[in-house]
């Protein structure tokens, strides 16, 4: 089943409350699992918490979640390491932000982190977060009915996407091709690794501690590549066309630093037609599962094609 591109506003409007749900259940989990504010030294609690609750569509806990689901598990099964994934995206926007990075001044509609705070606080709640990230997905082991094997299968490829093979890597590619002609190949590269490993890693890590089987996994694995590469190519098109009121930063800023993306390779137009390209690969991967079980992310990845935000 393929949804009918001609029908993609309904479709985001159906797929909106249910991405809303998750999300709360994710701030909910959260807002648990985290250390206080005051909890001494507060000021790192409050700027990890500050960073953490600025907003964000939760994007990557929530495809954990839903790859739980859609292998015929509990979402509750996950949720430990959806949040793990959670606080790793935040501490790489943090580091991101910084004066020596991208040195924004806004995330989320709301002043960064060493805005808010200072550099130092900055720097050291990115690496709160990133170790704090690891302790949840372990404790993931705790959960009735998960198998302590999964959880350390999970632990080595969420480490290895957030890392230097994943997106570290891809970062490191973004800051060298800076004003720079890159190939096609080194730009492909960038993007599967700066975002769309972790995006990956999200899909297959929720479906590995759920217990799904080698199939359904390798085919989220797949789903996964393809709509973290369209979610970048995305940004990309949004950074220079999209509004950033409703982006909650600033826009043009791939332009001015001559970074090496998508649309100033191939052109805006032909961005969008490889997004589309994507967005249908991975409606395809999903045919392995029951079409009301895949419904869900066949929606979300029309719903990546076509955000505004």
């Amino acid at each position: 089943m393929q949804i009918n591109p001609l029908n993609w506003k309904r479709t985001i409007v159906n797929i909106k409350p249910y991405l809303e749900k998750l999300k709360e259940r994710v701030d909910k989990a959260l807002d648990r699992l985290m250390p206080g504010k005051d909890l001494k030294p507060s000021k790192i609690h409050r700027a990890i918490r500050y960073s953490v609750f600025a907003g964000g569509k939760r994007l990557r806990p929530i495809l954990c979640l839903m790859a739980s689901e859609i292998t015929g598990h509990s979402w509750q099964k996950v949720m430990p390491t959806a949040c793990g994934l959670e606080l790793i995206h935040t501490y790489s926007l943090i580091h991101d932000d910084l004066p020596c990075m991208d040195d924004d001044d806004f995330r989320r509609g709301v002043p960064t982190c060493h805005k808010a705070f200072d550099e130092s606080t900055a720097v050291l709640a990115g690496d709160a977060l990133l170790t704090l990230a690891f302790e949840l997905i372990a404790s993931n082991a705790e959960i009735k009915n998960v198998n302590s094997s999964s959880v350390v299968s999970a632990l080595r490829l969420i480490s290895r996407a957030a890392g230097t093979r994943g997106m570290v890597g891809g970062q490191v590619v973004d800051i060298m091709s800076e004003g720079k002609k890159i190939s096609p190949a080194a730009l492909h590269f960038m993007h599967m690794h700066k975002t769309g490993a972790l995006i990956t890693a999200s899909l297959e890590a929720g479906a590995v501690v759920a217990g799904a089987d080698k199939r359904h996994i390798g085919a989220l694995r797949q789903y996964g590549e393809a709509v973290g590469l369209a979610f970048q190519l995305t940004d990309d098109i949004l950074n220079l066309v999209g509004d950033a009121k409703k982006m909650g930063k600033s826009t043009g800023t791939d332009l001015s630093k001559k970074k090496a993306t998508y649309p100033a390779l191939y052109g805006i137009d032909k961005t969008r037609e490889k997004v589309g390209k994507l967005i249908r690969r991975a409606q395809q991967e999903l045919r392995i599962f029951k079409p009301e079980k895949s419904e869900p992310l066949r929606k979300l990845a029309l719903y990546i094609q076509n955000r505004d935000k």
